[in-house]
């Protein structure tokens, strides 16, 4: 599968050049021919008989970018000097900070915001706790918790590498939704520790965004934690991945004109993404769904099965099909894949129904190379940005969580995530959808705030309880 440059790789390269300059072509060529595409020149200082040039290239990896390093460092007259790494530059000092939403200019400022004014706001939250949401940050503030043990494409990375993740997280909460996120990186794998550890800060939070922790542990915490608490408590991982995955399912079947309730789906991966999927996509009408893991397909004759294997086999494989994953793909309608790279291939897919839909989520290699899925299926989707259809999570999160604040919920009904897939789906108007296009663009301005009216709306309808 060939990678183009990103932007997550672009490096900026300060060159020494004659001052009569060189042509341009020289340069971007070399960095072309090192597999960079040249971003942006801009000449710095000009010495007399020297110039220098700021050189901003995108790479498709970090190999790459240190090969278009060395390859403009051998264009006769230049000089190589300081390189710097776009992204990393992004992330000094972190991401996120906190900022004052009032003015302390005077004493009178003081006096109300803090001592001695602050103390009767504080008795007004005594003889009324309810007022803590209205008179506080809770009621805006979500707690992005992890233990860093399941980092996105990194794997078991631990707390401290984990933040920079979670800082982004938080970025995207306040860019999209307009809510104080703050990462809570924990250095512990116990699950207890974990439980009330969260259950502890609770108080000061609107909401507990799980992130990044391995399975089967999520599943207990999160099961626990939303016993324990009164406030929302949402596993992305889990519950994101398959928000968007409905909605793009929704479209993608609108594209090719068939119901959820007729297709036959094939799901790879049976953890924490796989589980959530599996449980929404049934919730929303799906009746033949066949989930596979490293050992094959999940049946009720198989003697590995963990209790949440277990649960999985008792609500899928209606026809008891047994064996590698792949022999029940011929005839097919939907693979969905959350799994692991090159789990089926193009042969796989060209056994699929007429009008198939390929979702391959795994990231950053997903379980068929999209180029070769497209030969032969309707739809294809990837959690990658280079390929169109992209599921990604924040499609999702800052909406659901804007609606289940905006609506004091004390929990995430399943209801709740239904209406977010729905809305997101929604988004994608009948003159736009195609089959490159199922999934809007993060950047739509009306995305977060469709997603959140759909969810206020579901939490807030009369006879629901939490």
């Amino acid at each position: 599968m060939g990678v183009i440059p990103s932007a997550s790789y672009s490096i900026t390269v300060r060159l020494d050049l004659p001052a009569d300059g060189l042509p341009a072509s020289l340069l971007t060529g070399a960095v072309e021919s090192a597999g960079g595409m040249v971003t942006a020149f801009d000449v710095t200082a000009n010495r007399g008989d020297r110039m220098q040039v700021d050189l901003t290239c995108a790479a498709p990896d970090a190999d790459h970018a240190e090969l278009i390093t060395d390859a403009l460092g051998v264009v006769p007259g230049v000089i190589v000097g300081k390189v710097s790494d776009r992204t990393f530059l992004l992330h000094l000092g972190g991401k996120i900070e906190v900022n004052s939403k009032v003015p302390l200019r005077t004493r009178d400022d003081l006096s109300m915001a803090y001592t001695p004014g602050v103390a009767r706001v504080s008795r007004a939250i005594v003889e009324r706790p309810a007022d803590v949401r209205r008179l506080t940050i809770k009621r805006n503030t979500v707690a992005v918790v992890t233990d860093g043990t399941a980092v996105l494409g990194l794997g078991n990375i631990g707390p401290a590498a984990a933040l920079p993740v979670m800082e982004g997280k938080c970025a995207l909460f306040k860019r999209f939704a307009g809510i104080d996120a703050w990462p809570i990186c924990l250095d512990t794998r116990d699950t207890e520790e974990i439980i009330r550890t969260v259950q502890i800060i609770a108080p000061v939070f609107g909401g507990i965004n799980l992130e990044d922790i391995a399975a089967p542990r999520c599943f207990e915490i999160e099961r626990r934690l939303r016993d324990l608490l009164d406030i929302p408590v949402f596993h992305d991982d889990q519950h994101g991945t398959a928000i968007v995955v409905l909605a793009a399912l929704t479209n993608a079947l609108r594209v090719v004109d068939k119901t959820l309730a007729d297709v036959h789906i094939v799901l790879s991966g049976a953890g924490a993404a796989g589980s959530a999927i599996l449980d929404l996509l049934l919730a929303a009408g799906a009746t033949d769904v066949v989930v596979g893991d490293i050992a094959g397909i999940v049946s009720t004759d198989r003697q590995d099965l963990d209790p949440s294997l277990a649960a999985i086999a008792a609500k899928t494989n209606r026809l008891g099909r047994s064996g590698p994953l792949t022999t029940a793909l011929p005839g097919a309608d939907v693979f969905i894949g959350v799994s692991a790279p090159n789990v089926i291939d193009e042969d796989d897919v060209a056994a699929m129904a007429s009008g198939a839909i390929v979702f391959a989520l795994a990231n950053p290699d997903p379980e068929i190379d999209p180029v070769a899925a497209r030969r032969h299926a309707a739809v294809v989707a990837t959690g990658r940005s280079d390929f169109p259809n992209q599921i990604n999570n924040v499609l999702a999160f800052p909406g659901v969580f804007r609606g289940l604040l905006d609506a004091q919920s004390r929990a995430v009904p399943q209801e709740a995530l239904l209406a977010a897939a729905a809305a997101l789906a929604n988004v994608v108007d009948d003159s736009e959808r195609h089959a490159n296009y199922i999934v809007p663009s993060v950047f739509h301005p009306d995305l977060a705030s469709t997603v959140a009216a759909a969810v206020r709306r579901s939490v807030e309808q009369p006879g629901r309880r939490d």
